[in-house]
């Protein structure tokens, strides 16, 4: 049966559009696949360290010359590794901040594009390791930047997440974007602004 990576990286928790889309995925894809298997990941309340020149060393020591203190330094980096490996799908939650990926979201990603665990460059080019999987983002704007609009060169997200993921081998990707969510700061009813976006979370999530 198939395993799911639900991973959520907004701090708004119960005000979040990006968490609310991520939740309505992931139960709707339960009940598609009421045997299957799921792994949550709050990143949010992981604590993950940004990278320093002891864990660089660390990555690129040979695995069987590495001291303990090394070993401990690539725990967390291995463990969130083996959560990639071990699901079939993934499903992101991720809210814009300053026209990209919320800071614990880049430290998740330092920790998971490792070279000769996702990615190498055994052949002389670099090749993903993170093959036949499948990623959906559920990306919450408050702005539009929607393609063709003004603001459309503003938006770091879907451009990053696309590269990172493909560079690891994750081709198979769905974005589904909520734009405009500053409307609800000034009042605008919570409800009628998810509707259409809940609807096309739940229809993908049938699918996948």
């Amino acid at each position: 049966m198939p395993t799911l990576l639900h991973i959520d990286s907004s701090p708004l928790y119960g005000h979040s559009v990006s968490r609310q889309l991520s939740s309505a995925f992931v139960d709707q894809w339960k009940s598609s696949h009421p045997d299957a298997t799921l792994i949550e990941r709050d990143l949010t309340s992981t604590f993950i360290p940004p990278i320093n020149a002891e864990w660089v060393t660390a990555v690129y020591t040979p695995e069987d010359s590495r001291t303990p203190e090394q070993k401990q330094l690539l725990t967390l980096s291995d463990s969130l590794i083996s959560e990639l490996f071990e699901a079939d799908e993934y499903v992101i939650g991720v809210p814009m901040h300053n026209f990209g990926i919320p800071s614990v979201l880049k430290l998740w990603i330092d920790q998971i594009a490792r070279v000769n665990k996702t990615f190498s460059y055994a052949t002389g080019t670099p090749v993903g390791l993170l093959t036949g999987k499948k990623v959906t983002f559920l990306i919450a704007t408050g702005g539009i930047y929607d393609a063709g609009t003004q603001m459309a060169s503003y938006d770091h997200v879907e451009p990053y997440l696309r590269t990172v993921f493909g560079f690891l081998g994750v081709t198979d990707a769905t974005v589904i974007t909520a734009g405009g969510a500053s409307a609800l700061m000034r009042g605008a009813d919570r409800a009628t602004f998810l509707a259409p976006h809940l609807q096309a979370v739940q229809a993908h999530a049938q699918v996948v």
